[in-house]
């Protein structure tokens, strides 16, 4: 349990970081695009159902059926084909995450560290390499701007500018701390799924 504690609050701080969340499920060397070329390979779409909500899956069965079909005209069909149910499949995975679609992104897209190492960490059954990525970002991160916040703090009495950047450092900082406390502490349950 602490560990997916330390996982959300990694989440919830990349979250609140200035880049935008990558979803890596959205790419064609993701997991849900392997699981769509396993489904192909095995004929079974229950591997991709998995991916998608139970109110999808009539429209995900359709559209598999209809692109195995087109995938035995030959070649150029099946490249066809494949397109279109990877689209539908991630478009509809997306949807259930609350998430936009905005396209499949290259095989090979750099997402950062902490998707491949936490998937990884699952083909493995080791957690050590993800346990000590995420601590080490986390506390880098809190000591930095906590740093700045107390380099900031003594300003002088009217001296706006200074206090200004006070009160962003401030901000960074608590808003940091609450975020990682609060995903730390964030029930199961009660979490969306955020771009993965």
């Amino acid at each position: 349990m602490r560990f997916h504690s330390i996982l959300r609050s990694f989440a919830m701080a990349v979250l609140l970081a200035p880049l935008p969340l990558m979803a890596h499920c959205d790419s064609l060397d993701g997991p849900v695009i392997k699981a769509a070329r396993a489904a192909f390979t095995t004929e079974n779409v229950n591997l991709v159902l998995v991916w998608v909500q139970p109110k999808d899956e009539a429209e995900i069965r359709a559209a598999f059926h209809r692109a195995q079909d087109v995938r035995k005209l030959g070649a150029e069909a099946q490249k066809l084909a494949d397109q279109y149910f990877f689209e539908t499949l991630v478009r509809i995975h997306r949807a259930g995450e609350g998430a936009p679609y905005t396209g499949l992104k290259p095989a090979g897209e750099d997402f950062g560290p902490a998707l491949p190492a936490g998937d990884q960490a699952l083909e493995s059954g080791d957690l050590k390499p993800l346990w000590k990525l995420l601590n080490d970002n986390i506390h880098a991160t809190l000591h930095q701007r906590f740093e700045a916040a107390v380099k900031a703090k003594s300003f002088k009495a009217g001296d706006l500018k200074a206090g200004r950047e006070f009160v962003a450092s401030y901000v960074s900082y608590i808003h940091y701390v609450e975020a990682v406390y609060s995903a730390g502490t964030a029930s199961e349950h009660g979490e969306g799924h955020e771009g993965h």
